[in-house]
């Protein structure tokens, strides 16, 4: 592979990475808060003075998005990608791939467990208003692994981009190296 083709080989895996982790991310935000929106709204049609209690919950799930969203921008400023100078090799892109795509599925289903733990927690609070407190503490341990996965991919676009630190580029013919001297 020429040196061309591998730059434009590293962009495209590291956009691929950036786009899964804010297009998951954002996925399940906007489905987190439908499920959430829509238990809130029953509540709501009954008991409109809990909208200021239940809008925190009905919004929790919409974090991943930006979570994605941060993600996303990070690993286009650490590559070059948005000034145009991609200063990543092929492995180090797939290896970007992988975090963009498994941080956004975390932030995908963390964000519709979310709605889910919120719709819950929206229950709860319109039979019970004093409750609300109580209820928002499960929702909010949900969150929990979307920060975490946050984190993490912040330290490997970090310790991934680093001038010096990226991985070797290995051989085609790995096994070659691998036999045993005769």
């Amino acid at each position: 592979m020429d040196y061309q083709m591998s730059i434009e080989v590293a962009r495209g895996l590291a956009l691929a990475g950036a786009a899964f982790a804010f297009g998951l991310g954002g996925c399940g935000s906007a489905k987190g808060i439908y499920i959430a929106s829509q238990q809130a709204t029953g509540v709501l049609s009954e008991k409109p003075d809990l909208f200021g209690k239940l809008l925190i919950m009905v919004a929790l799930p919409g974090t991943q998005g930006f979570y994605g969203f941060i993600i996303a921008i990070m690993m286009a400023i650490r590559t070059g990608l948005m000034a145009g100078k991609i200063i990543i090799t092929p492995s180090t892109g797939i290896a970007l791939l992988f975090v963009g795509a498994l941080a956004g599925l975390v932030q995908y289903v963390s964000a519709i467990n979310q709605g889910q733990a919120s719709a819950a927690g929206i229950a709860l609070t319109g039979r019970h208003p004093d409750k609300s407190g109580q209820a928002l503490l499960f929702p909010a341990l949900v969150e929990t692994y979307a920060v975490v996965a946050l984190l993490a991919s912040i330290l490997l676009i970090m310790w991934l981009t680093n001038p010096g630190a990226n991985p070797p580029e290995l051989p085609v013919n790995v096994l070659e190296y691998l036999k045993p001297a005769a």
